[in-house]
């Protein structure tokens, strides 16, 4: 296999976390390596359990099993190359085992280790199943959450999903909408705001982002008539931010900011709450979304949707988010890499 020419690529090459055993990030995995044109990985995987998968779905995928990441580019074109994660019982596609919790976890944090170490160019991490690794007694809400406990860092990391032509951050992430309404603040929204405006920069190339805000409630409270958070807590922020030097507008309407002509009026969309902002996200590049990490030491990357355990073993999994997501990661570590 010959990969096509692409963006540069990184100096080292990405770390690619095993995921959920029972799920379908093996199968991804797989597929990934057989695509022209797929940056350069080292699956933190059990090498066993990829080559069964590989036999089962009927993929020629050779595994080269590795002692150190700096083999991978070499061994790229011909085989897939794996350090060793072996787990602890054998998987079974559909059928999770909190016993594997242990491998799943070490994945993770050899891949960070190895990033920060500057022997892998960035984490992309193939979806995790949270309530296996609940019951293992693992304590975080999910992979951000444990992410930025592993980088050592206070600030909340923010979460970005991208697809072709759209960016969105939501503000509050996994809580309940009524949740979510509660604990909106101003100094949330800016924080949120000043990281994605770091990370365009920095990571995106883009030397003046814009940045458009979107209101909580409908047609961003009606000037207090359908709430007053807009005019209290959103718009603040938004003054707060222009005071800083970022270009960002706001409080919007919603139902008017994802349509085309308005996307191509800012760099990232800036959301109030979960579903605000990815449902145009994941109607406009379901197949194509990338959970991007902002605000950490190194770069991370992940494919924008679950582990799919409905469809593990099938062979009907698409690799779309996750190849969108090793390059989008190998295009911002190259970034970073290239940068004084």
């Amino acid at each position: 296999m010959t990969p096509a020419a692409g963006p540069p690529l990184p100096p080292s090459p990405l770390a690619l976390t095993m995921g959920e055993p029972a799920g379908i990030g093996g199968e991804l995995t797989l597929k990934a390596w057989r695509t022209a044109g797929c940056p350069p990985f080292v699956a933190l995987d059990d090498p066993d359990r990829l080559g069964r998968l590989a036999e089962t779905l009927g993929l020629d995928v050779p595994i080269a099993v590795i002692d150190d990441p700096a083999e991978a580019p070499g061994r790229f074109t011909e085989a897939l190359p794996v350090l060793p994660v072996p787990l602890d019982v054998p998987s079974v596609p559909g059928r999770t085992d909190p016993a594997n919790a242990g491998a799943v976890k070490e994945s993770i944090e050899r891949a960070v280790a190895l990033t920060r170490a500057g022997r892998a160019a960035a984490v992309v991490t193939n979806p995790i199943h949270k309530a296996v690794l609940y019951a293992a007694g693992f304590t975080f809400p999910g992979h951000t959450e444990y992410l930025a406990d592993l980088a050592g860092i206070d600030t909340p990391p923010v979460m970005m999903l991208a697809c072709p032509g759209l960016r969105v951050v939501p503000v509050t992430i996994h809580v309940a909408l009524s949740r979510a309404v509660e604990t909106l603040t101003a100094d949330a929204i800016y924080t949120a705001a000043t990281i994605t405006a770091h990370a365009l920069g920095r990571d995106f190339g883009i030397a003046h982002p814009r940045l458009a805000v979107a209101g909580l409630n409908p047609h961003a409270g009606e000037d207090g008539a359908m709430g007053t958070e807009d005019r209290d807590i959103v718009a603040p922020a938004v003054a707060r931010l222009k005071a800083v030097g970022i270009n960002a507008f706001g409080p919007l309407p919603a139902d008017t900011m994802f349509h085309e002509r308005a996307r191509a009026g800012y760099d990232a969309a800036i959301c109030m709450y979960h579903d605000q902002a990815l449902i145009p996200v994941k109607t406009l590049g379901f197949d194509l979304g990338v959970n991007i990490t902002l605000g950490l030491p190194f770069v991370r990357t992940s494919p924008d949707h679950g582990t799919a355990l409905d469809i593990a073993g099938t062979g009907r999994a698409r690799p779309d988010s996750l190849l969108a997501a090793l390059r989008q990661a190998a295009a911002m570590a190259a970034r970073r890499a290239a940068a004084p």
